[in-house]
């Protein structure tokens, strides 16, 4: 069966909701609300309900977000609901979730949202309880920030398998950040942008840990996205009632879902006889294009990926296949991914430009992916998009999930 995207909404992620002495019920209902009004799809209409979040009972102290969700409106009262965690790709193993439902015959209509609340604790403290998504006394442990250390790694062994020139990590924090600009709700909008900012200055671009700098990060913030999903059936009478053709709504084409052992180094260990650094990462790639008919990359028009450290958007340009392995700084060098490029990367700014909200950024892929194909992406719209690819990291890339949207 055909799943539908019927539309959606995210928050602002450059507001601060925890200064406003807001919680993540607030983010949730100003996600959810939006998404409902922008679809026309009333809360009596929902059958069901999935919520992707990864650390609500750290940041938050709170649980149970599913019930959280029935709170928000009385019509919601009684929906069954489900709450899933796999780090970053929280919010996309949600929608795999609701798509099954539908798949399944269970629900006509399905709401999905993710969410997350990380400005309300100092930055060490967020980067602890972050540093969960890795196996607690196994790795990382005399790190500060477990995540920056982590990816750094991933620096040194593409540095020593395949050499690794900074210039390349630059390229993709400037098309993130360059395409935030046009982002009206991105967290990083109204940056003044200078070469500085990417130097190799300690004072103007910091070390963070090991071979990544500040622009090499990308920035959590306080966020959610909700999108509503919907069979062939629904979706048919939801495009009557909207007076537009059902072949103009946004659907999933294909996705790709794998999970890798969880600690870092066993996977670059287990890679290194191999082409891929990460195999089970171009694995769901490969899934998600047979599923949706495609020969690879090149057959999608624009890309919203996982950058949450510029290795680890290097790294996703070097599984595209574009070429060999090893040489993702070829199609970087020739501006294929650029805003004008052959195949636009992150039109939304991506994880270091738009901000990056755990649970809410794999919901937040399939949004932008739905809004570009159906053309309403407003300032940051790819022209004559008809085909958009994600792919959502959770951990050191432990969890990986591609959707493919089209119409």
């Amino acid at each position: 069966m055909t799943v539908f995207v019927l539309g959606g909404a995210q928050t602002d992620f450059g507001r601060n909701y925890s200064r406003e002495g807001l919680g993540v019920d607030a983010l949730m209902r100003d996600a959810v609300e939006a998404a409902l009004e922008d679809t026309g799809v009333g809360p009596d209409a929902i059958d069901a309900a999935h919520v992707g979040n990864f650390t609500a009972e750290l940041f938050s102290r709170q649980g149970q977000l599913g019930g959280v969700l029935a709170s928000l409106h009385e019509d919601l009262a009684g929906v069954p609901t489900a709450r899933h965690e796999a780090a970053c790709a929280s919010g996309s193993v949600a929608a795999l979730a609701a798509t099954a439902e539908i798949e399944a015959g269970r629900y006509d209509t399905v709401l999905v949202v993710g969410v997350e609340q990380m400005r309300n604790v100092k930055g060490d403290v967020a980067a602890e309880y972050l540093g969960c998504a890795a196996w607690t006394g196994r790795e990382a442990e005399d790190a500060r920030y477990v995540w920056p250390a982590l990816f750094s790694r991933v620096a040194e062994e593409y540095e020593a398998r395949y050499g690794l020139d900074r210039a390349h990590l630059v390229e993709v924090a400037q098309i993130d950040l360059d395409n935030a600009q046009r982002n009206p709700v991105a967290q990083t909008r109204g940056w003044q942008l200078s070469d500085a900012m990417y130097a190799e200055d300690d004072e103007a671009n910091a070390i963070v840990e090991g071979r990544l700098r500040r622009q090499d990060c990308g920035r959590i913030t306080d966020g959610a996205a909700a999108v509503v999903l919907a069979g062939e059936e629904a979706a048919r009478a939801w495009a009557q009632r909207r007076g537009v053709s059902l072949d103009a709504v946004p659907r999933i084409l294909g996705w790709g879902h794998r999970t890798a052992p969880m600690v870092l180094e066993d996977k670059l260990r287990a890679s290194r006889e191999g082409p891929w650094v990460f195999p089970h990462l171009r694995q769901t790639l490969e899934d998600a294009w047979r599923r949706a008919g495609m020969q690879g990359a090149r057959d999608a028009d624009l890309l919203e990926v996982h950058d949450c450290f510029s290795i680890t958007g290097y790294a996703i340009v070097d599984h595209l296949g574009l070429a060999p392995p090893g040489e993702a700084f070829r199609p970087l060098e020739e501006g294929v991914f650029r805003r004008d490029g052959a195949l636009p990367m992150n039109p939304s700014g991506g994880l270091i430009g738009l901000g990056h909200p755990v649970g809410a950024t794999g919901v937040r892929m399939l949004l932008d992916g739905a809004k570009q194909v159906r053309g309403e992406a407003g300032a940051i719209q790819v022209e004559g998009a008809k085909r958009a690819q994600t792919l959502n990291l959770g951990g050191s890339a432990t969890t990986t999930v591609s959707f493919v949207v089209g119409v």
